[in-house]
């Protein structure tokens, strides 16, 4: 075709003009070119292609993985135990429950009753016929919860060991009737004065704890533990708590920062703790071990309440925070899990298996009708 410009003609290139806007928008869009005709791929289109399809494939595989993932408890782990089904709602399971470790960082156990570590230590030192103390402290109301802690013991408390009670009390007639044992245990009554007040009691135990070891208990037997009376055993603690020197986790600071944890603070206390000391903090509800180890604690704690006492100071933990600046100084040779020591708290760890329970950090969250109720 031939146009007219300008008085002359000129040969039409619309041909042309049309190739190069399809041209144009092939390069626009080079996807989406119409195939009106043999279709040339460029090496560039190719590379975009693969890379395209790897994407997919990829994203579909992950997918797949991720559908087929069980999230795990590690301490179902350490008990060699298979979960058996998925958790659909991972909202249930709190930040820290993946922290449930079966040792300290400086290689002590970290007792969790029903592990494998545990059965094994319970297999081996069952044969040994070991016997072992048990010493609480029952002065003034505290007596009411005596037979309820003592049955518990009989029933969960080393059980097939051989076990002496050591009851040191101001009250021995409170004992009356007494409580029926089983064999190869036996009950023995520690009279002493009269301590009114919980904050003289606190700061008496460990003197008393001292004195009882050295007269009588370090030669009748191996280990001793010490324990507060207004607590109740509610599942099986046996020889895997044994060890030279035993404490038990707070229920409520395991797991939490370490700036969190009640240490004494009051630099003219001996209890004080540093900012980059400590790792755990120990409740006083429970510990114990050899009774060498036992009276060495002991003695020491006793003597730095005393000291402070004389310089009229008191620490705010009571004996609870001595017991653990002496815990910092000489770390215990096996760590006893919160299930050693629990009571119902929005705070308190979940454990796997509540085995003693603090009836009287339980009761402290009642209001006064439901403390009679429950004779707290």
């Amino acid at each position: 075709m031939r146009r007219k410009v300008r008085g002359k003609y000129y040969k039409s290139n619309t041909k042309r003009e049309k190739e190069g806007q399809a041209g144009h928008s092939m390069a626009l869009f080079p996807f989406c070119k119409t195939p009106t005709g043999p279709v040339r791929v460029t090496r560039i289109q190719l590379v975009l292609y693969c890379f395209l399809l790897s994407l997919i494939i990829y994203f579909l595989h992950g997918r797949e993985a991720a559908a087929g993932v069980k999230p795990s408890h590690p301490i179902f782990n350490a008990m060699g135990m298979d979960r058996g089904g998925v958790i659909t709602d991972m909202m249930v399971v709190k930040a820290a429950v993946p922290q449930t470790p079966v040792e300290t960082p400086w290689g002590a156990p970290l007792v969790w009753g029903d592990t494998r570590n545990s059965a094994w230590r319970r297999a081996k030192l069952s044969q040994h016929g070991i016997r072992t103390g048990l010493l609480v402290l029952m002065v003034g109301t505290y007596s009411h919860f005596m037979r309820r802690f003592l049955s518990s013991a009989e029933t969960h408390f080393l059980p097939g060991q051989m076990v002496t009670y050591y009851i040191l009390t101001d009250s021995p007639h409170s004992l009356d009737p007494p409580v029926k044992l089983g064999p190869e245990r036996e009950l023995k009554v520690v009279p002493i004065a009269e301590l009114p007040g919980w904050e003289r009691l606190a700061y008496r135990r460990m003197a008393l704890v001292s004195d009882a070891i050295r007269d009588q208990i370090g030669s009748e037997v191996e280990y001793v533990f010490c324990a507060d009376i207004d607590q109740e055993f509610v599942a099986p603690v046996g020889e895997e708590i044994l060890g030279d020197l035993v404490a038990t986790l707070h229920p409520e600071l395991y797991g939490m920062p370490r700036n969190t944890f009640p240490y004494e603070i009051e630099e003219a206390s001996s209890a004080c703790v540093d900012d980059d000391e400590g790792d755990y903090y120990y409740t006083s509800e429970l510990y114990g071990g050899l009774v060498s180890e036992m009276y060495r604690m002991s003695r020491a704690c006793s003597m730095l309440i005393f000291q402070d006492q004389a310089n009229g100071v008191v620490a705010r933990g009571l004996e609870e925070s001595y017991l653990n600046r002496y815990l910092i100084d000489h770390r215990p040779t096996c760590v006893l899990s919160p299930e050693y020591s629990w009571w119902d708290s929005a705070l308190a760890a979940d454990v796997p298996v509540q085995r003693l329970v603090s009836l009287g950090r339980q009761c402290e969250s009642y209001d006064k009708q439901t403390r009679e109720e429950r004779r707290c």
